[in-house]
């Protein structure tokens, strides 16, 4: 399970009278957050009966769970509702917990027949969906250090961060500071890009394709300092971060259209089932195979014209070697206004 789990010091149960449960009453539960602020209220005072008194706890280690039965699991038409399965809470409601959720707790602790689940529980939160924590879970010592800094309500201001230090997130998730930069938006459709107002705040992170996130501001987004000192290998990060196209614009003028060799087409076809390329006009054309095993080739080229597509393909056939020297196909190099490789055409098609 996820440490980022939020558990809350206090819940707020709301009820409804079902005849399916052990004591009458279904529960809704929602929460405070670390500002006192009930979140879910809306849907929650939409669920729940108002004649109902609703009842707030503590959220603090409590035993005595029971296991109910399965609910929903059911589609009809458009009405389909997710399995859930029902617990009893020892101060006197049913509420409802993910079949995931249930095989956590069964890995972490038993359920006895007649008695119950074993161990201490609390609730918390994985974004919007409630789940129960066994405190013996292996989790749970990482979970409560994590929401023990949440509930400080204490946040890293922009004017203290560091380069190169490393920062916890209200996500969980560690960052590294590595400057205020320029922001670039990339367009694909009209191949430009477009500088945003102000400078952006640059962050490494191992959570992301990229490698980076890249905000406008940081208010209320950092919780505390993970270490002060400068990461050893920040000028790798900073060589990576230079090969962004958030950093450093595309620039197509620099563009470089390479040759490939009649070996690496070969080589290509035997692992992939067509090599897209260009040829010497610069135009899309693919490599592949006859579909006829009858061993030659066939090359597609992509032709610009005025039909409702605005263009067609033209396919043409023969040996490998044939087409290859006919085509002289290239790969292309993208770089970035800095003059940083953006993309290897070679590895990356």
């Amino acid at each position: 399970m996820k440490t980022n789990i939020f558990m809350p010091k206090q819940i707020n149960v709301g009820f409804v009278n079902r005849n399916d449960t052990y004591t009458g009453k279904l529960a809704y539960i929602i929460y405070f957050d670390e500002k006192g602020k009930l979140r879910k209220e809306a849907s929650w005072n939409g669920w729940r009966d108002s004649k109902i008194d609703n009842e707030i706890f503590d959220n603090e280690p409590t035993s005595g769970f029971v296991l109910n039965k399965k609910a929903g699991g059911y589609d009809t038409g458009w009405n389909h509702r997710q399995t859930y399965v029902r617990v009893y809470d020892p101060r006197g409601f049913e509420f409802e917990i993910s079949v995931p959720n249930l095989l956590y707790i069964l890995e972490n602790t038993n359920s006895i027949k007649g008695k119950g689940l074993e161990g201490d529980f609390v609730y918390a939160w994985d974004g919007t969906d409630l789940v129960l924590v066994p405190v013996d879970s292996p989790d749970y010592k990482a979970m409560t250090e994590y929401n023990a800094i949440v509930h400080a309500n204490e946040f890293i201001k922009a004017k203290d961060l560091k380069i190169g230090a490393t920062y916890l997130t209200k996500d969980n998730e560690e960052l590294i500071f590595m400057g205020k930069f320029d922001e670039y938006n990339y367009s694909w459709r009209h191949e430009k890009a477009e500088k945003k107002k102000g400078k952006s705040f640059y962050f490494y992170t191992d959570n992301c394709y990229s490698g980076f996130r890249i905000m406008k501001a940081v208010t209320r987004k950092l919780i505390s300092v993970v270490s002060e000192e400068c990461v050893e290998n920040y000028a790798e990060l900073f060589d990576k971060m230079e090969c962004n196209s958030s950093y450093s614009p595309i620039d197509h003028s620099k563009d470089k259209y390479l040759p490939y060799t009649l070996e690496e087409i070969r080589a290509g076809l035997e692992n992939n089932w067509r090599i897209c390329c260009y040829d010497q006009q610069k135009d899309s054309i693919d490599f592949r195979e006859s579909r006829n095993n009858d061993g030659l080739y066939t090359v597609t080229k992509r032709i610009k014209d005025n039909s409702r597509w605005g263009s067609r393909d033209e396919t043409y056939q023969g040996t490998l070697e044939d087409l290859f020297n006919a085509y002289k196909p290239t790969y292309k190099n993208v770089y970035l206004e800095n003059g940083k490789l953006y993309k290897d055409g070679k590895n990356n098609g």
